[in-house]
């Protein structure tokens, strides 16, 4: 009788032990999904061609792609685990045979923190790169997205811009931008839109989206879930132009071409100051509600 006692007590605590176990586990699924997402590494998990975590190591994790050239970088608490800081620094790669490959659209999302480089209103303006994808005939690349001062000495307004060089079936150069403006301008009409995008200093969630259709050529900028470019430049062509690349490409963080290849000549062409987190590249055109999903969910750590 004592024995039987025993075992039952056994198995009553081992029953127990499994349920704390279970209920104490890191598993998302046990979370509310997220417009149909358990996590962020399953909205477009097909075409997810790269994803830097950059969690205390700047490899690309989808192929294992260490950078070949790493400078004024560190890492520290990010929006995510760790992100990486760059004091006027930048990390660059060889091909990624995966990312060189996307011909048609593409989309890239990066979390984000930087603060407005210029002091006061004489002082040079700086752009903020944020990721590049280079092109050995273009200073930006076959796509770059970084932040601008806009002439402006506060901290906290950023305009956003992307800017991309590709080529034609024609094997001409195709090149065009995207952008939010941050105040209203004298020269503005009806078809501009502008938006105050106070991110400057603080963590945001930056989505660049490359779009060729039959109704034509976009692309647009969303920063925390909202699209926020310039109506005006959202459209580059009547005609579909798919998103192809020149050759040699290979993607750089926190800086252009030049900067990182040692041949820049330009004042306003620097490296980063700032904080980059979590960024992915897909060969697709994430939809809104996708971008709010991936928003939503890399916010809540997941």
């Amino acid at each position: 009788m004592k024995k039987n006692k025993f075992i039952f007590g056994a198995l009553a605590l081992t029953i127990g032990m499994t349920a704390i176990i279970s209920c104490g586990s890191d598993d998302d699924s046990t979370l509310p999904p997220i417009g149909g997402f358990n996590t962020a590494d399953e909205v477009a998990a097909e075409d997810l061609v790269a994803y830097w975590p950059l969690n205390g190591s700047g490899v690309e994790s989808k192929s294992s792609t260490a950078p070949s050239s790493t400078v004024g970088t560190t890492f520290a608490t990010g929006i995510k685990g760790q992100g990486a800081v760059f004091a006027s620094g930048y990390m660059k790669y060889p091909s990624i045979a995966n990312l060189a490959a996307i011909n048609g659209n593409i989309s890239v999302s990066a979390w984000v923190k930087i603060t407005n480089q210029k002091l006061n209103p004489s002082a040079v303006s700086a752009i903020s790169p944020i990721f590049s994808m280079t092109n050995p005939n273009e200073q930006v690349g076959n796509l770059s997205l970084f932040g601008n001062t806009h002439g402006l000495v506060s901290s906290d307004s950023i305009q956003m811009k992307a800017e991309f060089k590709v080529k034609k079936a024609d094997g001409s150069t195709f090149g065009g931008d995207c952008l939010n403006m941050i105040k209203q301008e004298p020269w503005m009409d009806a078809t501009h839109t502008w938006n105050a995008n106070k991110i400057g200093g603080q963590w945001a969630h930056v989505v660049y989206v490359y779009e060729s259709t039959a109704q034509g050529t976009f692309n647009r900028i969303y920063v925390n879930g909202v699209k926020i470019s310039n109506s005006a430049w959202e459209k580059r062509d009547d005609a579909a132009i798919p998103f192809n690349q020149f050759s040699p490409t290979y993607p750089i963080i926190g800086a252009l071409r030049s900067v990182a290849d040692g041949t820049n000549l330009d004042t306003w062409n620097a490296a980063l100051k700032g904080s980059v987190d979590e960024i992915r590249v897909w060969k697709k055109t994430l939809t809104q509600a996708q971008i709010g999903s991936l928003y939503e969910l890399e916010k809540a750590g997941r």
